[in-house]
């Protein structure tokens, strides 16, 4: 069984997102560790870009901290390679198309597949354009991974047939970041998918609590946290460790029983 169909084999998923380098790659290394022991099924790794459409404030903040402290996509790889010398969670990278064009897509995709990156999202790569990515992809054997937003409409259909590994469902429209509300779109989006095709669905943005991620596990496979996670690491920055731990386990217990 490969590491992302592991993901969703042992009831739902808890899936949080970190900003590599943000406050720096040696706490994110650290964060990698204890996420992972306390419970995280797969963990989003965000690689810094100055121009990140999709995030909120939260998020383009700890970019540009880790930009500034002076993180590199070669530091980011050199990373995981020290990581998968001692832990086995699955990696998914987010990132952008334009620093996987500048790095060179074959070159990219290669380093994923050597140092144990499962799988990539793009969320800046439209469906109808994935074949600038999805040949490296298959190539290096790295998982692409779908997303679906409220906003796809018609084409969820399309999109659900040729997706991959999971889908990543998109809970309300705009950037990434904290809300009070979860949309109830995901699951009608969630039960489209399903009628195309089985594979696992994992709802991110917007979910920032305990009770919220409960909420959306009733219907969803996988939950996804971003933007309340790296707030915590802008408020304790080196210190955030334990922090990010205790809400890991905190997310992961809400979501066991549903």
């Amino acid at each position: 069984m490969s590491r992302l169909k592991e993901v969703f084999s042992a009831g739902k998923a808890f899936i949080p997102f970190i900003t590599a380098g943000d406050p720096s790659l040696e706490i994110t290394e650290q964060l990698v560790y204890k996420m992972a022991e306390a419970g995280a099924d797969l963990i989003e790794l965000g690689i810094p870009f100055s121009d990140p459409v999709a995030e909120g404030p939260v998020i383009q903040a700890a970019d540009r901290r880790a930009l500034e402290a002076g993180t590199t996509t070669d530091g980011i790889f050199e990373m995981m390679r020290r990581i998968r010398r001692s832990c086995d969670i699955p990696i998914a990278f987010m990132t952008y198309m334009n620093p996987v064009f500048s790095y060179g897509t074959d070159r990219f995709m290669s380093n994923c597949k050597a140092c144990g990156v499962d799988a990539v999202i793009v969320p800046d790569l439209p469906f109808e354009e994935r074949n600038e990515l999805l040949p490296f992809c298959d190539k290096h054997r790295v998982v692409f991974v779908s997303m679906i937003a409220p906003t796809s409409g018609e084409r969820i259909r399309m999109i659900a047939d040729k997706a991959e590994g999971f889908v990543y469902c998109v809970s309300s429209t705009g950037v990434t970041g904290v809300r009070h509300e979860i949309c109830s779109d995901a699951e009608v989006m969630i039960s489209s998918i399903k009628r195309v095709k089985n594979i696992p669905c994992a709802v991110g943005f917007g979910i920032s609590t305990p009770e919220q991620a409960a909420q959306v596990a009733e219907y969803a496979d996988g939950v996804i946290i971003g933007s309340a996670i790296v707030d915590i690491a802008a408020r304790y920055g080196s210190e955030c460790i334990p922090h990010i731990e205790e809400f890991t386990r905190a997310i992961k217990k809400a979501i066991s029983n549903k």
